[in-house]
């Protein structure tokens, strides 16, 4: 079990109340698929995926990098058993769309790039350390199915 702090909490909130789900959903998938081109395989009904351009223009891309951040909130909301609260998600991630858990942690860390760079230099060392140990216990929720 994680024990957060009140500030840890406190930290967290204030980056989901100041984030653009439909900027930074987009951006961190975006991202994902561009630098690592290994993960497109996971979206073959996607359409053209052929250059960083055909992907930041792809609507289908951009739709569900925001459903991915929305779901982020559920973590958020259920901080002291995220791992509960995404036991379904393991599941569907792992048994039917056959993900590699590795792409969770690839996606957390363009995230926390595009969370970076838009919260610039209010993006402290201690709101990182709170989103890093956030993330990481998302990351290892949703790669519970695989253990």
């Amino acid at each position: 079990m994680v024990v957060w702090t009140d500030q840890e909490r406190a930290y967290i909130k204030d980056i989901f109340s100041k984030l653009n789900y439909e900027d930074a959903g987009p951006k961190a998938l975006q991202r994902v698929l561009i630098v690592y081109p290994w993960t497109q395989r996971y979206f073959g009904g996607f359409g053209n995926l052929y250059s960083a351009e055909a992907i930041q223009s792809n609507p289908m891309v951009a739709a569900h990098g925001t459903v991915v951040l929305h779901g982020l909130d559920k973590a958020m909301k259920n901080m002291d058993d995220i791992k509960n609260a995404y036991a379904d998600l393991s599941v569907l991630h792992s048994e039917k769309l056959h993900v590699d858990p590795d792409n969770f942690r690839l996606l957390a860390d363009c995230l926390t790039i595009v969370i970076a760079a838009t919260m610039g230099s209010s993006f402290t060392a201690s709101v990182q350390a709170a989103w890093q140990k956030f993330i990481a216990v998302v990351v290892s929720a949703l790669s519970r199915q695989y253990h």
